[in-house]
């Protein structure tokens, strides 16, 4: 199954984007940050879900809290973890009230990222004891396991890291979860559903100077659930998906059975249609999926 996340359009509101992504036929629809708080969200995403016959899933960020700021579930203030954890909590819920089945959320920090940094260029600071930050990060994920009550799966999401950013902290990576290697560190003490964003880990094997297909195929193996979308290998550019490109090169050498998706793209409806379509062509060749009605 391959849904299109919200932030594939941009508006006020959620449901704006949500109806945008429905008229174009898309009925699985991830969604995710970058849009207003407002109560009115909950009941109008249910009458679009019935209206539309959608299917729901919310990413990290939904629903949007009142003040913005950066999630971290390895912060070493409390302030940072409370309001992570309120935004968790507040996801949770919605997603039993959506009938979602899954939720992910991003792997923590080494360093509090202000609203202004996110997606860009970090500027260089001390790190949290990376130990210490592990360990927190692990005892607050299994106390959100510990609490989930309902039957919805649990994701965590790889980072990416930019030559940018490990540069700025003299060659010191500032986020965790960024590699194969980070990936299994943290199985051995924590016990998770990996959500494997293909294009972060594109750019930050490009960092790192790590084999991208090695670790693709390496983590592909680990995971039902992939983020996709395409970029150049020095940032997280949210393309759409090019049949020239590395990410898509791998994808199509790579087993997508049994697997759902979400596509990231930053673009127009034609480059997300089109992204769809080459998309659902190679996890079609797994006959993993059947093949949808044609998109307007």
């Amino acid at each position: 199954m391959i849904f299109i996340s919200s932030s594939c359009v941009r508006n006020h509101y959620i449901w704006e984007s949500v109806e945008c992504l429905a008229k174009e036929g898309f009925k699985n629809i991830e969604l995710s940050g970058g849009t207003r708080r407002d109560e009115r969200s909950v009941n109008k995403l249910l009458d679009l879900k019935e209206k539309y016959n959608l299917n729901y899933r919310c990413h990290n960020y939904f629903p949007p809290p009142a003040n913005d700021f950066v999630m971290n579930l390895a912060s070493d203030s409390n302030e940072v973890y409370d309001n992570t954890l309120n935004v968790i909590n507040e996801s949770l819920d919605l997603s039993v009230t959506l009938k979602s089945d899954k939720y992910g959320f991003h792997a923590g920090f080494l360093t509090d990222i202000s609203k202004s940094e996110i997606g860009k260029v970090v500027k260089g600071r001390e790190l949290f004891d990376k130990d210490k930050a592990l360990l927190r990060f692990k005892n607050r994920v299994e106390d959100i396991q510990k609490n989930n009550k309902s039957d919805l799966k649990l994701y965590i999401e790889n980072n990416v890291v930019s030559k940018n950013n490990y540069a700025n902290f003299g060659n010191k990576n500032c986020f965790l979860m960024t590699s194969y290697f980070d990936v299994m560190q943290l199985k051995k003490k924590l016990n998770f559903n990996l959500l494997l964003d293909v294009a972060h880990l594109f750019v930050s094997s490009n960092t790192l100077g790590k084999n991208f297909s090695d670790e693709f195929f390496a983590l592909n193996a680990l995971s039902d659930y992939l983020h996709i979308s395409d970029n150049n290998g020095l940032s997280d550019e949210n393309k759409r998906l090019s049949k020239g490109s590395e990410i898509y090169r791998a994808l199509s050498l790579a087993d997508l059975s049994n697997k759902t998706f979400t596509l990231e793209i930053n673009d127009d409806l034609e480059g997300l249609a089109e992204s769809y379509s080459f998309l659902e062509d190679l996890v079609s060749k797994d006959n993993s999926i059947k093949k949808t009605p044609s998109l307007k």
